[in-house]
């Protein structure tokens, strides 16, 4: 099967943007995760950092555990979140240390020779006091020029939107959730 994995190649290492994910609505992991299969079907390699979703119940994972031959790696921190079918919003000592080890990790994959780096909910962390908006304006400095990077999550910082080259607002136009329904297998997480 002939592919265009060259010219996607060239293409990446000319010179990478930074998309931002942003906004109250529904699907920027999901986008991210889009960009993440269109990349890996191109031959290129994908790097994803969880941040602030620990434990193993995130559908997504399953799929890119088979995907690790093919060219992804990734990492999630986070002290688990989920109780029941809903989701913790407070943090704990533990969420700010895994929030730490997220971005040490994130700082050393910038030194590998990965085509793309999703950061999922790095924007959130700022908003939740787990990271401050210089942690991930540095990660912006320290980007090689050809990778292309990802950052997902609402409240995505002022400072980091005028360093993004795209940003997809995504906005909540009516969502089941102010319903009371609670989080779904296989949908939402």
């Amino acid at each position: 099967m002939a592919t265009n994995t060259g010219l996607a190649r060239q293409q990446t290492t000319a010179e990478g943007k930074i998309h931002v994910y942003t906004g109250d609505g529904k699907g920027k992991t999901t986008a991210a995760l889009g960009l993440a299969i269109r990349a890996i079907g191109h031959g290129l390699k994908v790097g994803i950092i969880y941040f602030d979703k620990g434990g193993d119940y995130y559908g997504e994972r399953h799929i890119l555990d088979k995907l690790k031959n093919d060219g992804i790696i990734y990492k999630a921190f986070g002290y688990p979140r989920m109780l029941g079918n809903r989701f913790r919003f407070d943090n704990i000592p533990q969420d700010l240390q895994e929030a730490q080890a997220a971005i040490k990790q994130a700082q050393e994959w910038l030194k590998t020779d990965l085509d793309l780096l999703i950061l999922d909910e790095i924007n959130t962390a700022v908003k939740t006091e787990l990271l401050n908006t210089d942690d991930i304006v540095d990660i912006i400095k320290q980007k090689p020029t050809q990778l292309e990077l990802v950052l997902t999550g609402r409240y995505c910082p002022p400072e980091v939107m005028d360093l993004a080259d795209l940003i997809t607002d995504m906005k909540a136009t009516k969502h089941y959730f102010s319903q009371g329904l609670d989080a779904r297998e296989g949908i939402e997480y």
